[in-house]
C-alpha cells in the first residue's frame, strides 16, 4: 500500500515517501513521543499474506534490533496496523553506495576507508551470529558526515536451517530462476548460487565484491544474462585492479582475492580480522608494505595472539604457512625497567648494551636524566637536571639538551651540548636552539635538526643541510655505516603525523612509507637493513613497525597503549616506552572558585570558548577520534558534547553558529564550516594550500589562516567565504596566531621569520613589532578593553598567562595554570580565556611512562 503524507501509522505520523524495495516501502516519518523524524519500513499488503515473507520481515527486527554498532542501522520499534507489519528504524540522511558508484570508481583511500566501516560492522553483526546475506551497494548507506551505514538484515539467518544433503531450506524468490536463493545476483557467494549454506564467509564474498566496484568501477561479476553471472562467480576471477586503477598497490588486490576465493575455507575466516588487515593497509600503502600486511594476515591465521609484558599484545610472532607445514617463532620478551608514575623523554644504551641512560620527569617533577642497569629495578640520578639525552655515540660521548623547552607541540629544544656517560665533568656546549641530534657512527660528527628563516632543517654535519620543510622533523638516526640518515617527516606543525624517509649524504631523500596519523620513535636495526619506529595509521595507538631503505614494510609489534620506539643495542636489545597518553580540558568559570575538568575522550583539545563562558568547542585527535579526527561542541555545564563533523576545529564564528574545521590537518588539509545549529555543512576549495590555524573575522565573512603553497614556505592568507581564491597578506615566513585577529579587524598577530611578534595590517601595510615579546611567547586573545594581549610561553610548568599592554609592552601576571594532579603533565597545550578574563579554559598534556628493554625482535 502506499501511504499519504499525514497518514497515522501507530503513533507514527507519515511526513514523505523514501523509496522502495523487495522488502517493502520507506517513509520519513515523525514520532511525536520522542519529537524526533525516523524511517519506516512497510510490508507491502501483497507481501503480507505470504508467511514466508512475513517471517522475513520479522527475522529483519529481530536481527538488527538485537545490533548496536555505528556501522549499523539503529532499530527503534517493530509494530503492525491494519494488518501491515511495519519496523522503524534511525533516519540516514546522505546517499546510497550504489548512487555513489554512479560517477565511477571512489579514490583509494575513501574507499579504504568504507570498506574498514563496513568490515566493523560485519563483524559486530557476526558475532552475535547474524549473518547479512544480501550485502550490495544498495544496502551500505553514506551518511552526510562519511559513516557507512550497512541497511536490511531482511535476510539475515539467525541459524542454519539445512537439510541432510547440507542445502539451505530458504525459499527461491518468486521469479528468479530454479535454484538461485534469496540474495542478489552479481554479489551472492559460490555456495549461495549453488543453494548451499551461506555463513559469515558469504558475507565476506560479497564485501570483496563490492570493494573491487569501488576501486575499480566496474562489477567484479557480470554478464548478459542470469547464467552468464553464475558462471562468472562459480569459474571466473575479476580482471586485475591494475587494469582500472593505476593506483591500485598488489596488496590490496590480494587482500580483495582473499576475500573472493570459491572455497569458503580459503577466504578471510573473519570479518574482524579483514578489518584488521584493512586498517594497517590504510596507513601502508606501498606494495612492499601491502605485501607483507597480506603475508601477516596469513600467519595470524594460524597463530594465538602474543601477550607479553602485563597487557603488551604482541602481533611479532610470525608463523609461516605454507602447505601443511608450520614454523614459529618465540615471542619477544619484555622486561620492565622503570617503576615510578611520571613522563619519561628519551632513553639510549650506553656502550656496553646493559647500561641505560634515560631522561624522566617523576612525580611532576623537572625533566633529569637517570641511569639504569638492565639487571637491576632501581635507578639514580645521573647528576644532571634541566637536561635530556639525545644520542650516546660508540666511545661514549653524550649529546645532552640543556635548558630543554617547548617550542611546539611535539617538539622541544634546547642547547647541544657533549659530556661523558661517565660523568664527573660539565657538558661543553656546541649549539643553541638544537631539537634533535645523533652521533656518526664514528662519533666525530652529529646530525642535528633546527630552525631556521621558519624552515625546519635536518644538518649532517652540522651546518650543511641536507634536508628541510615548511613542517618539521623528527628522530633522525644515522645508519650504522653512515651513509644514510632515517627520520620522521612531518608536513604540519603542531600534528605529529608523517612518514619516513631516508636522506643520503648528497641530499637525495627518498619516502620509505605512505602517511600516518602518529608517528614517533625511530632507530635503525642491527646491521643497518632496516629502519624501526613507531606509529599509527589512524587514532594513536602506535605500533612497532619496519622498513627497509628501498621501501619494504612489516609489522613487528603491537601493543594496548601506544609504543615509542627508544634506541636498539649491537646485538638487538629494543628500549621501547609503553605510554598512556591523553590530553584533557580544564575550565573555570566567572563566580566558579575551582576548575573544573571537561575532558571528553582521550585527547580533548580546547579550541574555542564563547565569550559568554557557556561553550567550548574542541576536538578528539587520539583513538576516541577516530581517522581524520572529530570536532565536538560542548556546554560547560557539564552536559554531554555533540559531535559537528570530521576535522580539527579553529574557532567559533562571531554569531556562534559556524565552526570552522580544518580536514586532514596532517596532510592534505581543507577548510569545512560546520552550522552549530540547523544548516548544510560546506567545504572551501583547496587552492592548492596546506592550511593551518584557520580563525574568523570579526565580520563573519571572512577568514584568516597560515598555508604553506608547494616549494614555498609559510604566508598568512585571508579568504573571502562569498567566493575567490585566498589572498596572500604577508611574505614567506609568517604565521598567524588563533583569536588574535583585532576586535575591529584592523591588525593580526603574527610570528615573522626572525621569531619576533608582529601586529600585521590586514589592509597591506608594514607590520609592527610588538614590545615586550619575545619568540616564545604565545599571544591568545585581546582583552575586552582591545588595549592588550593574553599571552604565555609554551612549556613553562606551571603556564604563566600575561596580560602585555599593546602600546607599551608592559606585562602584568593574569594566571598559573596547572592541574591538581600534575604528574605526568607535560605541557600546557592551549590556553583560551574570554575576553574579560572571567572564564578560561586550558588543555593539558599527560604522559605516564613505563620503560622497557625487549629482546626477541626480529
Amino acid at each position: 500500500m502506499t501511504l499519504a503524507t499525514g497518514t497515522k501509522l501507530g503513533p507514527y505520523e507519515i511526513l514523505a515517501p523514501l523509496g522502495a524495495g523487495g522488502m517493502g516501502e520507506v517513509y520519513r516519518a515523525r514520532d511525536p513521543r520522542l519529537k524526533r523524524e525516523v524511517a519506516i519500513k512497510v510490508l507491502p499488503a501483497s507481501f503480507s499474506q505470504d508467511a514466508d515473507r512475513l517471517r522475513r520481515f520479522e527475522q529483519e527486527a529481530e536481527a538488527a534490533g538485537g545490533l548496536n554498532h555505528p556501522n549499523i542501522t539503529a532499530v527503534y520499534d517493530l509494530g503492525s496496523a491494519d494488518g501491515a507489519p511495519y519496523i522503524v528504524t534511525e533516519l540516514l540522511e546522505g546517499e546510497t553506495l550504489r548512487s555513489r558508484l554512479a560517477a565511477g570508481a571512489l579514490p583509494v583511500r575513501k574507499a579504504i576507508d568504507y570498506a574498514i566501516q563496513t568490515a566493523r560492522g560485519l563483524a559486530a553483526a557476526h558475532e552475535k551470529g547474524i549473518v547479512h546475506r544480501d550485502l550490495k551497494p544498495e544496502n551500505l548507506f553514506l551518511t552526510r558526515d562519511g559513516r557507512v551505514k550497512i541497511l536490511d538484515f531482511g535476510l539475515a539467518k539467525l541459524k542454519a536451517e539445512t537439510g541432510e544433503d547440507g542445502r539451505t531450506d530458504l525459499k527461491t524468490v518468486s521469479g528468479t530462476e530454479p535454484g538461485v536463493v534469496l540474495g542478489t545476483m552479481g554479489y551472492m557467494s559460490p555456495e549461495q548460487v549453488r543453494g548451499r549454506i551461506a555463513d559469515r564467509r558469504s558475507d565476506i564474498f560479497a564485501f570483496g565484491a563490492i570493494f573491487y566496484e569501488m576501486l575499480s568501477g566496474q562489477r567484479a561479476f557480470r554478464g548478459d544474462t542470469a547464467a552468464d553471472t553464475i558462471t562468472a562467480i562459480l569459474t571466473k576471477e575479476p580482471p586485475d585492479l591494475s587494469q582500472t586503477n593505476k593506483e591500485i598497490h598488489p596488496g590490496i588486490d590480494r587482500i580483495l582475492r582473499h576475500c573472493l576465493e570459491k572455497n569458503p575455507e580459503e577466504r578471510f575466516d573473519s570479518a574482524r580480522d579483514l578489518a584488521f588487515d584493512l586498517e594497517a593497509l590504510s596507513g601502508v600503502s606501498t606494495p612492499a608494505a601491502a605485501a607483507a600486511i597480506e603475508s601477516r594476515s596469513a600467519r595470524r591465521r594460524g597463530l594465538l595472539p602474543l601477550i607479553a609484558a602485563g597487557a603488551l599484545a604482541v602481533g611479532a610472532a610470525a608463523g609461516l604457512v605454507a602447505g601443511k607445514r608450520v614454523w614459529s617463532r618465540p615471542p619477544p620478551s619484555f622486561h620492565q625497567l622503570t617503576f615510578r608514575r611520571g613522563v619519561i623523554a628519551s632513553a639510549r644504551f650506553a656502550p656496553d648494551g646493559r647500561t641505560v641512560l634515560y631522561t624522566a620527569g617523576w612525580e611532576g617533577k623537572p625533566l633529569e636524566i637517570f641511569v639504569n642497569r638492565l639487571e637491576s629495578p632501581e635507578s639514580r640520578p645521573f647528576g644532571l637536571a634541566d637536561a635530556e639525552v639525545l644520542a650516546i655515540s660508540r666511545s661514549g660521548e653524550m649529546a645532552v639538551s640543556v635548558g630543554r623547552h617547548i617550542v611546539a607541540a611535539f617538539t622541544r629544544s634546547g642547547t647541544l651540548a657533549q659530556m661523558s656517560v661517565s660523568a664527573g665533568t660539565a657538558p661543553r656546549d656546541i649549539a643553541e636552539d638544537v631539537q634533535w641530534a645523533d652521533w656518526a657512527p664514528n662519533g666525530g660528527s652529529l646530525a642535528v635538526v633546527r630552525d631556521l628563516g621558519g624552515r625546519n632543517r635536518l644538518e649532517f654535519p652540522t651546518g650543511k643541510v641536507l634536508y628541510e620543510t615548511a613542517g618539521w622533523i623528527s628522530h633522525p638516526r644515522v645508519s650504522p655505516k653512515g651513509d644514510l640518515i632515517g627520520f620522521v617527516d612531518h608536513p604540519a606543525r603542531g600534528d605529529d603525523g608523517g612518514k619516513v624517509r631516508v636522506v643520503d649524504l648528497s641530499g637525495k631523500s627518498t619516502l620509505l612509507t605512505e602517511s600516518f596519523e602518529t608517528v614517533q620513535g625511530l632507530a635503525w636495526s642491527p646491521g643497518g637493513r632496516e629502519i624501526w619506529f613507531t606509529a599509527a595509521p589512524t587514532g594513536g595507538n602506535r605500533a612497532l613497525w619496519a622498513v627497509t631503505p628501498t621501501g619494504r614494510s612489516r609489522l613487528l609489534a603491537r601493543g594496548t597503549a601506544p609504543l615509542t620506539i627508544q634506541d636498539v643495542s649491537a646485538d638487538g636489545r629494543v628500549l621501547m616506552l609503553q605510554d598512556t597518553s591523553r590530553l584533557g580540558m580544564v575550565v573555570r568559570l566567572a563566580g566558579e572558585e575551582k576548575e573544573r575538568d571537561l575532558s571528553w575522550l582521550d585527547w580533548s583539545l580546547a579550541a574555542d570558548l564563547s565569550p559568554d563562558g557557556r561553550t567550548l568547542l574542541f576536538f578528539e585527535a587520539g583513538e576516541g577520534g577516530g581517522a581524520g579526527y572529530s570536532v565536538y561542541l560542548r556546554k560547560t555545564d557539564g552536559s554531554s558534547a555533540v559531535r559537528l563533523g570530521e576535522g580539527a576545529p579553529g574557532t567559533l564564528s562571531p554569531d556562534g553558529k559556524w565552526v570552522l574545521s580544518l580536514l586532514h590537518p596532517s596532510s592534505d588539509s581543507q577548510v569545512a564550516l560546520f552550522p552549530t545549529g540547523s544548516g548544510e555543512a560546506r567545504k572551501l576549495p583547496r587552492d592548492g594550500l596546506s592550511i593551518q590555524r584557520p580563525d574568523w573575522l570579526p565580520d563573519g565573512k571572512h577568514i584568516l589562516f597560515t598555508a604553506n603553497e608547494a616549494g614555498h614556505g609559510a604566508r598568512v592568507y585571508v579568504q573571502d567565504l562569498a567566493g575567490g581564491r585566498p589572498r596572500a597578506l604577508t611574505p614567506e615566513g609568517y604565521r598567524s596566531f588563533r583569536w588574535t585577529i583585532s576586535p575591529d579587524g584592523k591588525f593580526f598577530a603574527a610570528s615573522g621569520p626572525d621569531r619576533r611578534i608582529y601586529l600585521y595590517p590586514l589592509q597591506g601595510g608594514e607590520p609592527t613589532a610588538l614590545a615586550g615579546l619575545s619568540g616564545l611567547d604565545i599571544p591568545i586573545r585581546w582583552s575586552a578593553d582591545r588595549r592588550s594581549l593574553y599571552v604565555y610561553q609554551r612549556g613553562e610548568l606551571p603556564a604563566r598567562v600575561y596580560q602585555v599592554d599593546v602600546a607599551t609592552g608592559r606585562k602584568q601576571l593574569w594566571r598559573e595554570l596547572m592541574p591538581a594532579d600534575s604528574a605526568g603533565v607535560t605541557d600546557i597545550v592551549v590556553v583560551c580565556p574570554t575576553p574579560d578574563g572571567s572564564s578560561y579554559v586550558y588543555s593539558y598534556a599527560r604522559i605516564l611512562s613505563n620503560l622497557y628493554v625487549v629482546e626477541g625482535l626480529k
